[in-house]
């Protein structure tokens, strides 16, 4: 399976976050080969700190139908944040999955909202309530978006529903020690979960959003079940495509079957 970890710049323009997407889209389609996924950070339409609920769509809206047309086109599933409208003024905290023909596989609205760290992102975002494991790309992929990687016991359940892949899109703030945070807790969810994890941050900002403060640390990773790090992408705005080899899940638990050990009549 050959995953692109799309770490680009995400701004203030809707339009121009979707063109910045497309052109990345088809930078990795033209990798020889082609690749069978391309994952882009959480949040891909518009940057924190804008108003998010005026470039909110519906599924069926323009930018999840430009990526729709993307994947049908360069034949490859696509993972991407998005922001649904919701009650209330508010939005969802949207990660869709489509497939390789276009249709769209799914989505997954975010449950744990980013209230830490001086910000609040339940004034704007409504919280989700249901982990989603979606059929993508001839695997079972299990959606964690951003905060949600702190909490281990969603990629427990996501592990527990059958996903083979853990998938993390991310605009991971910017902070004190935040940068650690964000490369510790990514691998942690590999090697407990003894499972493959694609983790997409967006490219760091190099300007202040209209309110908030910066996000996106880079770092987009590619980890694999023993906590290797197959891919790094570093600080700056990248499409890397690399191959995930979904045998060596298998391999891995044979010699730590660690979640085969797991104790439920205790916890």
């Amino acid at each position: 399976m050959r995953v692109a970890l799309c770490q680009i710049v995400v701004g203030d323009d809707p339009k121009e976050n979707l063109r910045t997407a497309l052109e990345a889209i088809s930078e990795a389609s033209a990798t020889p080969g082609g690749v069978d996924l391309a994952v882009f950070p959480e949040a891909t339409v518009v940057r924190f700190g804008n108003d998010l609920a005026d470039a909110a769509e519906p599924l069926d809206g323009p930018f999840v139908t430009a990526l729709r047309e993307a994947a049908r086109e360069h034949g490859t599933a696509i993972i991407a944040g998005v922001f649904e409208p919701a009650p209330e003024g508010r939005v969802y905290n949207t990660v869709v999955g489509i497939d390789s023909t276009g249709t769209l596989a799914g989505s997954y609205r975010k449950i744990h909202l980013f209230d830490a760290f001086g910000d609040r992102e339940s004034d704007d975002v409504a919280a989700g309530g249901e982990p989603v494991v979606l059929d993508l790309a001839g695997t079972r992929i299990g959606l964690i978006t951003c905060y949600d990687v702190r909490f281990p016991e969603l990629a427990r359940a996501l592990v527990d529903q059958g996903a083979e892949v853990l998938v993390v899109p991310a605009a991971w703030a910017q902070g004190v020690f935040k940068e650690e945070h964000w490369t510790t807790l990514v691998r942690a969810r590999a090697i407990e979960n003894t499972t493959w994890v694609v983790a997409v941050d967006k490219a760091p900002d190099r300007t202040r959003p209209p309110r908030g403060a910066p996000g996106g640390v880079g770092r987009s990773q590619l980890i694999d079940p023993m906590g290797t790090v197959v891919a790094d992408l570093g600080p700056f705005p990248a499409v890397r495509v690399a191959d995930l080899d979904p045998a060596v899940t298998s391999q891995v638990r044979t010699f730590l079957p660690a979640l085969a050990h797991r104790r439920p009549d205790l916890f």
